[in-house]
């Protein structure tokens, strides 16, 4: 215990992620939390996926998992997605302990804030949000749910899925993911609209419940629901228009069912795992598109992953401003300061470095297309969870390379390299001097 109160912010939540994972895994292995045994491999890749929040899944969960491995599942993206971390303020809460300077460090960082001020609300209103969210759309799907699988098995689903998609994880307990429910609207717009309230973040949520007029948001909040729109819109377009004579997908469906499936399928790929069509029939260009919707991800103190949609946006920005010739990047008539921008960059560089490294590694160890493992790999740093398929048959080192990959796209990479060598503070300063560049 001495030791782990050594340990700065970054290793500390590092430790704790993997202390999870692998307590996870244990109880997966128990006799009563399978119908039948599964690997360690296998039981380590869920526990990892479901912690992470991401969805993918070597095995089948529906038909593997008992009740009580499908509610240790439950509990472990419950977890991931609010954080283990936050669990544990709320407990020091409850007992009444005093909350230290180490404590609200370690949250800042779970939680990617630019500031310990303000945190321990933020757990407090956390919490508040994700039980009632979580609950209200439990009885939504239960109308639903219930009717269809009988009390019991139709409240337990409920439960289930309304945790993993407010939590962006994207476990579902059919094989077919939740493609069944193509044509249902009610289950497509309950589990959508959890999946993009979860992703935005908390920070966004706080601050529309508190000030609830758009001029008086902050500009992270203007930011990500302006962004989030304008993705989502141009996403829902797109693979309507590219999908809408594929057989395989959107073809047969009719007019209504198309738009809805289009909608669906355009916001999933922003970190929340759940798909109405089948991944693998879909074309190319709309592969590719999700591709990059999942590097971007959802919001910054959400359950979401991938670079952020805030880094994404900043790293544009800068780069229009630098076109246009001028030495300040202002967003909405506010300035960003450029320590945020150099943020920004080494995020997507090192989130690049990370996912091209793995991709290298699968391509030379998975008998799969170059498509398949790429949108594998960006799935799992995304912890987005959307496949094409090829989960279930990836050899032992590509798992391996997966869980990693979902590890670092959870704690994030720079958290990670934080945690591997605290960065120093240069005292010295040296004289400039320019380097052609371009």
């Amino acid at each position: 215990m001495q030791k782990l109160t050594r340990l700065n912010p970054s290793q500390l939540l590092v430790v704790v992620f993997a202390v999870g994972i692998i307590l996870g895994t244990v109880l997966l292995k128990l006799p009563f939390a399978t119908h039948e045994s599964v690997r360690w491999l296998d039981a380590l890749f869920i526990a990892a996926s479901a912690m992470t929040v991401t969805g993918l899944a070597t095995v089948d969960p529906g038909s593997t998992f008992t009740t009580f491995g499908q509610t240790i599942i439950a509990l472990l993206i419950q977890l991931g997605g609010l954080g283990i971390m936050s669990f544990a303020i709320l407990i020091y809460m409850v007992l009444g302990r005093k909350i230290g300077i180490k404590e609200r460090l370690v949250m800042q960082q779970a939680l990617n804030q630019t500031s310990i001020g303000g945190v321990i609300n933020l757990v407090k209103y956390l919490f508040l949000f994700s039980i009632l969210i979580e609950f209200v759309a439990m009885v939504f799907l239960s109308i639903r749910w219930v009717p269809e699988f009988g009390w019991s098995k139709g409240l337990f689903y409920s439960f289930f899925h309304s945790i993993s998609a407010f939590n962006n994880a994207g476990f579902a307990l059919w094989p077919d993911n939740i493609i069944r429910y193509v044509n249902d609207p009610l289950v497509n717009i309950v589990i959508s609209s959890l999946f993009i309230i979860g992703g935005i973040g908390f920070t966004v949520l706080l601050d529309i419940w508190k000030k609830r007029k758009f001029s008086k948001f902050s500009l992270h909040t203007r930011i990500m629901l302006i962004g989030t729109l304008v993705l989502n819109v141009f996403a829902m377009f797109f693979i309507f228009l590219v999908e809408y004579n594929n057989p395989e997908t959107l073809g047969n469906l009719t007019s209504g069912s198309k738009l809805l499936a289009s909608y669906f399928q355009a916001v999933s790929p922003r970190t929340a795992g759940f798909n109405t069509l089948d991944m693998a029939s879909l074309d190319e260009a709309t592969l590719f598109l999700m591709i990059i919707l999942m590097f971007i991800g959802g919001g910054s103190a959400s359950t979401a992953g991938g670079i952020k949609l805030t880094t994404a946006i900043i790293i544009v920005f800068a780069t229009i401003t630098f076109l246009r010739g001028k030495e300040d990047l202002t967003i909405g008539r506010r300035s960003i300061h450029p320590r945020f921008i150099l943020k920004a960059l080494a995020i997507a560089m090192v989130s690049l470095m990370f996912v091209l490294t793995a991709i290298f590694i699968m391509t030379l160890s998975e008998k799969a297309s170059f498509i398949e493992i790429l949108f594998e790999v960006v799935s799992a740093f995304g912890t987005v969870g959307l496949s094409m398929g090829i989960t279930g048959s990836l050899s032992d080192l590509g798992k391996e390379v997966i869980i990693i990959i979902m590890f670092i796209g959870k704690v994030g990479p720079l958290t990670l390299l934080f945690s591997l060598a605290k960065p120093k503070k240069e005292k010295i300063k040296y004289p400039n001097e320019d380097i052609l560049t371009g």
